[in-house]
C-alpha cells in the first residue's frame, strides 16, 4: 500500500538548530597501524629491515580483512553495523509468497538480503485477513536468515471511513486491546523464541498524513503511547525506527512530529530520482541523498544511525543504461554519508504514470549485483 510522494524540490537554507541533537562524546585515539618509532642499534638494522619485509608481505597476500572475522564489526544491541551499513528491499509480494518473492529477489541480486521491508495496517486480524498481523507466517519463514522491517501504518486498507484509526484515538488508548498490546505480544513472543529483534515504523512519512490524521502534536502523542504501552508489556525485543519522506519542504513538520531521541532508535528517510514520475530533473544518487542526510544532521541528531529506508531511481526511457549508471554510485556515495546504516531498494512502482522505480533492466540487474557485492554491504548479522 503505497501512496503518491510529493515532488523532490531543491533544499532550502535552514539556520535552525534542533531540540533533540546529543552532545557527542569525545572520539578516542585513532588507532593508527604500523610500526611506531623505534631505536634501532645500528648493527640490527638489517635483521629488523628482514622482519618488515616478510610481514608486509603476508599481509599484503592475506587481502583485506573480512568483517565477519573483526569482533568490532559485530552489530550492536540496536543492529547498528560498525564497519559498514546492512543492503535491503521492498519487493512486492502477497501475504502467501514473501518468502518465494524474496528467494526470486535474492537471485536476481546474487546475495541474501540483510533487511526485507513490509507493510501492515491497524486492521483487526482474522483467520482471512492478515494486514493488520504483525510477523505473520511468511514474515517469520523470511526472518529466520534475515532482519525485519515492519511498517505499521494506522490505516484500516479497504475499510470505512468509520474504521480508520486516527492518532488522537491511538495516544487516548481505543486501540489497545484490540490492536497494540495483541500485536505487542506477538512480536514480543517472536522474540522470546528466536532471540530476535524487528525494526519497526510507526506511520512511515508522517509528514504526508496531516491534517487528515491528525495534528503533528496528535502524531508524537500517538508514538508515544505505542512505544510506552510496548515498554510496559515487556517488549524488548523492538528496534523503533522513526521514517521520514526526506522532502525538504516538510523540515517544520519533522522537527514537529520527532517524538524524541528517548523514543527513537534509527532515523530512515525516503528519497528517489524520480524523474518523469514527477516531472523533474534526472538527480544522481549523491543529489538525492546529501540534502536530506544533511539536514537531519544539523536539525534532528548527530549521532542517531540513519537508514535509507527507501531508495531507487525511475528509468529513462530514451536511455536504457541510465538507471544502471545511476546504481554504480551508491557505494561511493554511502561512504561519503556519516551514520548511514543501511540502504533498501525500493523495487517497486508508485502511484502515476512513469512511475515504476523498480530495476528496469539486465544491465541495470548486473549494476546492482556488483552494489551489493561491495565490502561495505556485506557486514556480519551476528
Amino acid at each position: 500500500m503505497r501512496f503518491a510522494r510529493p515532488a523532490r524540490r531543491p533544499a532550502g537554507d535552514s539556520t535552525t538548530t534542533g531540540q533533540h541533537r546529543r552532545p557527542k562524546p569525545p572520539k578516542p585515539p585513532r588507532d593508527r597501524r604500523g610500526p611506531g618509532r623505534r631505536r634501532l642499534l645500528i648493527t640490527s638494522i638489517t635483521a629488523t629491515c628482514a622482519v618488515l619485509v616478510a610481514v608486509l608481505a603476508l599481509r599484503d597476500a592475506s587481502g583485506p580483512a573480512d568483517p565477519a572475522d573483526d569482533a568490532k564489526c559485530r552489530p550492536t544491541e540496536l543492529l547498528e553495523p560498525p564497519c559498514g551499513a546492512w543492503f535491503g528491499a521492498f519487493v512486492p509480494h502477497d501475504k502467501s509468497d514473501l518468502a518465494e518473492k524474496v528467494h526470486e529477489y535474492e537471485k536476481n541480486v546474487g546475495r541474501g538480503l540483510d533487511i526485507v521491508y513490509t507493510y501492515h495496517d491497524m486492521s483487526a486480524v482474522t483467520e482471512t485477513r492478515l494486514e493488520g498481523q504483525l510477523l505473520t507466517e511468511q514474515e517469520q519463514r523470511v526472518g529466520e536468515d534475515r532482519m525485519l522491517l515492519l511498517s505499521w501504518e494506522s490505516k484500516w486498507w479497504g475499510g470505512t471511513k468509520q474504521q480508520q484509526p486516527t492518532w488522537k484515538q491511538i495516544a487516548a488508548g481505543d486501540l489497545d486491546d484490540s490492536v497494540i498490546e495483541v500485536q505487542a505480544q506477538r512480536i514480543k513472543e517472536y522474540g522470546q523464541r528466536t532471540g530476535k529483534k524487528v525494526f519497526l515504523s510507526f506511520d512511515l512519512e508522517m509528514d504526508t498524513r496531516t491534517p487528515d490524521n491528525g495534528t503533528p502534536a496528535d502524531y508524537v502523542r500517538a508514538y508515544r503511547h505505542i512505544h510506552d504501552r510496548f515498554r510496559e508489556l515487556g517488549v524488548d525485543n523492538v528496534v523503533w525506527t522513526w521514517i521520514i519522506t526526506g522532502y525538504l519542504d516538510h523540515a517544520d513538520l519533522f522537527k514537529s512530529m520527532y517524538p524524541g531521541d528517548e523514543y527513537v532508535d534509527w532515523i530512515g528517510y525516503n528519497q528517489y530520482n524520480y524523474y518523469l514520475c514527477h516531472k523533474t530533473d534526472w538527480l544522481s544518487f549523491a543529489q538525492t541523498q546529501h540534502a536530506t542526510h544533511d539536514w537531519i544532521r544539523a536539525n534532528l541528531s548527530d549521532d542517531k544511525p540513519l537508514m535509507l529506508s527507501e531508495f531507487g531511481s525511475a528509468s529513462d526511457p530514451k536511455r536504457p543504461d541510465r538507471q544502471a549508471d545511476w546504481y554504480a554510485q551508491v557505494p561511493r556515495v554511502l561512504k561519503e554519508l556519516e551514520g548511514v546504516k543501511a540502504a533498501l531498494q525500493w523495487n517497486y512502482r508508485d502511484p502515476g504514470p512513469n512511475c515504476n522505480l523498480a530495476v528496469a533492466n539486465d544491465r541495470a540487474w548486473a549494476s546492482l549485483r556488483k552494489v551489493v557485492a561491495d565490502p561495505h554491504l556485506n557486514q556480519p548479522l551476528e
